[in-house]
């Protein structure tokens, strides 16, 4: 059974269970943070370390910036009152994720699905904004989701532990088992991972080791975790999220990834 709670803010209050009828709206949300750990996530104490994949030395890969929608464009006159944003350092990881909502829609609809989604993280959760850095269409149509600039290290809300230094990139729609993954989607996501990643010469083929802030997630607050580069929410947190379809898709994101960056080894 899929889990639907997530970390939050420092304003934020943390409701135990999400009402069914949000459920559609609030997509794949990471675990209910303690609040000794957001106090953790606060000053800091979740860190990343060294990607086993980068040398200082080593010539950079980077990959242009795709083009993406800002969130003022779907968001508009939507927008709440919310806390400023957080930043980190860098990037050094991918956390892939889908939104859990239905697959059927027109390209030309996103904007107001996304602002459903936005509702329901931040009205029926009272959460300060989407938990999500980007969120990814079916046509391959990348947006903007959380606050704070598409190109700075924005601390996102949407992978319990491991929240800073990663991007969380959400395909719109549910991904299980035999469902259909468009190539639009996987390539869009590829693009946006090769270039997040660039900066820091993170090879999306390789891992890194991040240390958890929060016992909630797979991994004790204060261990170091070696992960993928480019992971699926599943593989910090306890959940069915990304699903298996686009789960299974992830190796071939990584490797595109890898060959826009320019990476032939």
């Amino acid at each position: 059974m899929r889990v639907f709670r997530g970390p939050r803010g420092p304003r934020e209050r943390r409701p135990d269970r999400i009402p069914a009828p949000a459920r559609v709206l609030l997509g794949c949300l990471p675990g209910l943070a303690a609040v000794a750990a957001l106090v953790l996530c606060a000053s800091g104490v979740e860190r990343a370390v060294e990607t086993n994949a980068h040398s200082a030395t080593a010539a950079p890969h980077t990959a242009p910036r795709p083009p993406v929608v800002p969130r003022s464009v779907w968001l508009g006159g939507d927008a709440r009152t919310q806390p400023a944003p957080r930043y980190d350092d860098e990037i050094r990881a991918v956390f892939v994720h889908h939104t859990d909502t239905p697959n059927g829609y027109d390209c030309a609809d996103v904007p107001g699905i996304l602002r459903g989604v936005y509702r329901g993280q931040t009205g029926a959760r009272d959460w300060d904004d989407i938990g999500y850095n980007f969120v990814v269409d079916r046509c391959g149509t990348i947006y903007e989701g959380r606050a704070g600039g598409i190109d700075r290290p924005v601390t996102g809300a949407h992978t319990q532990g491991f929240n800073h230094r990663t991007t969380g990139i959400a395909a719109l729609g549910t991904f299980t088992a035999g469902v259909p993954v468009p190539d639009a989607l996987t390539d869009a996501i590829a693009a946006l991972t090769a270039w997040k990643l660039g900066p820091t010469d993170t090879d999306p083929r390789g891992t890194v080791r991040l240390v958890s802030s929060n016992g909630l997630s797979r991994y004790a607050a204060g261990s170091t975790a070696t992960l993928p580069a480019v992971a699926g929410h599943g593989e910090g947190y306890r959940t069915n999220c990304p699903g298996e379809a686009l789960s299974a898709r992830l190796p071939h994101i990584r490797d595109l990834a890898a060959r826009l960056q320019g990476r032939t080894g």
